[in-house]
């Protein structure tokens, strides 16, 4: 089975009810992961989800916390040194801001063949893994 890595940015507006194009075009990527392929996130996106969250759209912490707690539902890749490492060679080859090539380092290191995400260029192969922008 495939698996999907998902950004930040896809969580964070399935929450937001200022964009509710966004929020509904991304629940249901969120929905069908529980029919496709395999969701995967990584320590790194539970906690831009939790500072976006509750500082950007205001939600409540301890509702944040139970919707992180849903998150562990996918597969969770565990930020390592090793990974940062890493991710510092990928942004410096690929010209990507340190915290996006942790990100594609992460969806990689879990063996991802897709990125879900609004933040890099759309069709683009990086290490491996594929970036999609699922809002366009």
């Amino acid at each position: 089975m495939s698996k999907v890595f998902l950004d930040t940015n896809i969580l964070i507006y399935s929450m937001d009810r200022s964009q509710p194009a966004k929020q509904k075009k991304c629940r249901n990527l969120l929905r069908s992961l529980a029919e496709g392929p395999k969701g995967v996130i990584s320590t790194q996106v539970m906690q831009e989800f939790y500072t976006a969250a509750t500082t950007k759209l205001g939600a409540d912490p301890l509702i944040t916390k139970d919707v992180l707690r849903s998150l562990e539902r996918f597969e969770i890749v565990i930020i390592t040194p090793g990974l940062i490492k890493d991710a510092v060679d990928c942004s410096i080859i690929n010209r990507l801001s340190f915290w996006d090539a942790l990100i594609v380092t992460a969806a990689e290191a879990a063996k991802c063949e897709i990125l879900w995400t609004e933040d890099l260029n759309n069709g683009q192969i990086i290490r491996g893994v594929r970036i999609e922008n699922p809002l366009l």
